[in-house]
């Protein structure tokens, strides 16, 4: 059985926005009950999206919510899954709302010069945004993608099998690294060559080859969707009886 690695993500609400980490092994319920105590949305008036990079948003939702995996959808690190309320606006709580709420505010500019401030105190620590040294959100991406190859034992020659169980095309890791091609695709890629003309590509993308492999051979995933271990090529008459 898959025992595939929790992925952190994106969980953004109309009132809410935090990171957690995800397993592809839970079921769309299950996700949506973790959900209700950080989004405060009950679990039945949840509508999930999942969005990666620039794609278009995909529903999570199926007939069987109680049995369908989230490994069915492309979760990759860092994905954003938003969580729409199905509620009337009437029937929902407005934790953010604090309009009638009598409240002081300090101009910027004040709070700006003052020495006794939060603000004042991370320049003085440089701390967040005054880190000079301080990587991107970006740069946080892509150096937690390549933490998910070296997690997962992803190095060239190996052998390996594509997620979910659904998919299980076999094949041998050719290429672990950027893939420029792929619009904003920043972070690792693995180059997988199939055992079987079941791919997208020849080992090039737009043009550029990144490795080795016959047409429709070849295809370019992210770390997430690749587990290596001992996956033969499968013999489609293994099973057949020997004796004619």
């Amino acid at each position: 059985m898959n025992t595939a690695l929790d992925i952190p993500l994106l969980i953004a609400s109309e009132n809410s926005s935090s990171e957690r980490r995800v397993s592809p092994s839970w079921t769309i319920t299950q996700l949506k009950t973790r959900l209700e105590p950080i989004t405060g949305i009950p679990a039945s008036c949840q509508r999930l999206s999942l969005k990666v990079a620039s794609q278009t948003p995909q529903p999570i939702e199926a007939q069987n919510e109680d049995a369908t995996q989230l490994a069915n959808w492309p979760l990759q690190t860092y994905a954003e899954i938003y969580v729409a309320d199905t509620r009337p606006p009437g029937a929902r709580t407005n934790y953010t709302d604090v309009s009638a709420v009598e409240k002081y505010e300090m101009p910027a500019d004040e709070y700006e010069s003052r020495t006794d401030s939060v603000l004042a105190w991370k320049k003085a620590q440089k701390l967040g945004r005054f880190d000079p040294n301080a990587p991107s959100v970006e740069q946080q991406k892509v150096a937690a993608s390549y933490r998910e190859v070296e997690e997962r034992g992803i190095k060239t020659g190996a052998r390996c099998r594509l997620l979910p169980d659904s998919d299980a095309r076999r094949g041998e890791v050719m290429y672990v690294g950027d893939v420029s091609e792929i619009p904003g695709g920043i972070g690792a890629w693995v180059g997988v060559k199939l055992d079987e003309p079941t791919g997208k590509n020849d080992g090039s993308v737009k043009g550029k080859r990144y490795f080795e492999c016959a047409a429709n051979c070849g295809v370019v995933v992210r770390p997430e969707r690749v587990e290596v271990g001992e996956f033969p090529v499968l013999d489609e008459f293994a099973d057949e009886d020997e004796e004619f």
